[in-house]
């Protein structure tokens, strides 16, 4: 069985020859791997056994012209400072108090993004692989740049029709991007994959009503866009937001990843139990007490019995519950997780 074959059987909630296995590593961890084990990055996916490869339009627009101090820049002009991605230095949109001053807006340009390499990109792993496509569309995260995170639940109750503006024009980019790598190479992407943080450690950030009314829409437009071109569709999502995943399903997404089973909520039995007929699970390897703090056997147990609970019937793939496995993570304990997967059989 293939790396493709077995995640679509996963999709399709049927069992496979071993559980799928999905990696992501943080860059630091990824070249201390590579180093440690004397191998390129191809060779490194496949000693973990990963079972799905990514790829990606890339960026061709104006010079971003970062500001002294400034980092990285959003495709919305958003400039950020600090480690990673860091944190936005301004909210551009956060005085915005009409929907014309939304429209007027200086927004980015979907041509942008080029796309004419994503085929050929994708058609260098030969059909094997399951391969990940469009853009990450992280609107939500988009809107909380814009706006700032506080001001934004304010508008959504005070100017209610503002932040629904906002939420359009920044999920239209988005859409025309994935459209074009789509148009372009859809007959060689199987999975359509975003991005949206919605839980923190205890609980979601949003109530359902909040989330059905702001962000479902701009969601629900993604997957259906996905769907005409009979892709899965897969979102990241960290934290506990245990209470959201009804209306998602029911909007139909396909997939959840990553499953951080310390969060309120997010026990992988009452995943399984609920949700499991209804959605893909992705994750749920605690990251943080088995990945970093714990020893290879321990995680050799942790990753084994978190199998026997989300595999039966199908409809999971197996992985860190943190879809940046950290720097400081032991190697050879995601080497015991990822073995363990590829040699777990149920008895």
């Amino acid at each position: 069985m293939t790396s493709k074959e077995r995640v679509i059987r996963a999709f399709n909630h049927r069992e496979t020859d071993r559980v799928p296995a999905w990696c992501g590593a943080s860059p630091e961890f990824w070249e201390k791997a590579k180093r440690a084990l004397v191998l390129d990055d191809e060779g490194l996916r496949k000693r973990l056994g990963d079972d799905f490869r990514r790829v990606n339009a890339r960026y061709r627009g104006p010079d971003l012209n970062l500001s002294s101090g400034a980092s990285w820049k959003s495709p919305f002009g958003v400039e950020r400072k600090g480690v990673g991605y860091g944190q936005p230095l301004s909210h551009p949109l956060k005085d915005a108090k009409t929907v014309k001053e939304v429209l007027d807006y200086p927004w980015p340009d979907p041509a942008w993004m080029d796309v004419s390499g994503v085929r050929a990109d994708a058609l260098e792993w030969g059909g094997q692989y399951a391969i990940l496509g469009g853009d990450w569309s992280p609107f939500w995260h988009d809107l909380i740049d814009l706006v700032g995170h506080e001001n934004l639940y304010y508008m959504m109750y005070d100017a209610p029709e503002v932040a629904l503006a906002i939420f359009e024009r920044v999920t239209d980019y988005y859409y025309h991007v994935s459209s074009a790598i789509f148009e372009a190479a859809a007959d060689v992407i199987d999975i359509f994959f975003i991005g949206n943080d919605l839980g923190s450690q205890t609980g979601p950030l949003l109530g359902v009503d909040l989330f059905e009314k702001f962000l479902l829409p701009s969601l629900k437009r993604l997957i259906d866009l996905g769907h005409r071109r009979r892709l899965k569709v897969m979102m990241h999502c960290c934290g506990g937001f245990r209470p959201l995943i009804p209306s998602m399903i029911r909007a139909g997404l396909d997939g959840l990843h990553a499953l951080q089973p310390r969060c309120e909520g997010m026990e992988p039995a009452g995943l399984k139990r609920d949700f499991g007929g209804g959605i893909l699970l992705n994750g749920a390897i605690d990251s943080q007490s088995v990945l970093i703090e714990g020893n290879p056997d321990y995680v050799r147990r942790e990753t084994a019995r978190t199998c026997g609970i989300l595999s039966p019937g199908g409809g999971y793939v197996a992985g860190a519950s943190h879809d940046y496995i950290l720097e400081e993570t032991p190697l050879e304990n995601v080497l015991a997780m990822f073995d363990t997967i590829r040699e777990y059989r149920r008895e």
